[in-house]
């Protein structure tokens, strides 16, 4: 540099307005994010369905290899598995997979139907045969419905 010459240099660096801009911008891109994040309640209710669907099947399989029946009976914040015994029925409740649960999903209510019977029924029991009657089962919540439909031959679809 020559003595006498202004220096002509200038300062590196954001303004506030380049700042703010940059903000606003990321501030836009997180909200979007999260509104797309959000889970449908419909898939919450099918996943729940699914999950009932594969406990009433190991429900099943476990009456059969206690050789004692198994009901589900649902209530109003979840719902339990009972065994019967010589006392008569008692819930499930030292078994992890098959003690007693909230629900999840939204779900709000439920309905047991067993096709081809006019007489509406409060649970489901698991035989101790392979062979059982069909049944289905309707959970409802504020997104719409799902049915379980099992044909008696110990499996469950979701419909």
């Amino acid at each position: 540099m020559k003595e006498g010459l202004p220096c002509a240099r200038r300062e590196r660096g954001f303004t506030l307005l380049e700042m703010l801009v940059v903000l606003v911008i990321a501030g836009l891109l997180v909200s979007l994010a999260s509104l797309s994040l959000t889970r449908n309640p419909r898939t919450d209710l099918n996943e729940e369905a699914q999950r009932l669907a594969l406990l009433f099947e190991t429900a099943g399989d476990e009456a059969q290899v206690r050789a004692r029946p198994i009901a589900w009976q649902p209530l109003d914040s979840g719902f339990r598995f009972d065994v019967r015994t010589d006392d008569g029925w008692r819930p499930l409740r030292d078994d992890d997979l098959l003690g007693p649960r909230h629900w999840e999903g939204g779900v709000t209510g439920v309905s047991i139907d067993y096709p081809g019977s006019d007489t509406g029924a409060d649970r489901i029991v698991f035989g101790t045969e392979s062979v059982d009657v069909p049944v289905r089962v309707t959970l409802f919540s504020a997104a719409g419905n799902a049915t379980i439909v099992g044909t008696g031959n110990g499996r469950y679809e979701v419909h």
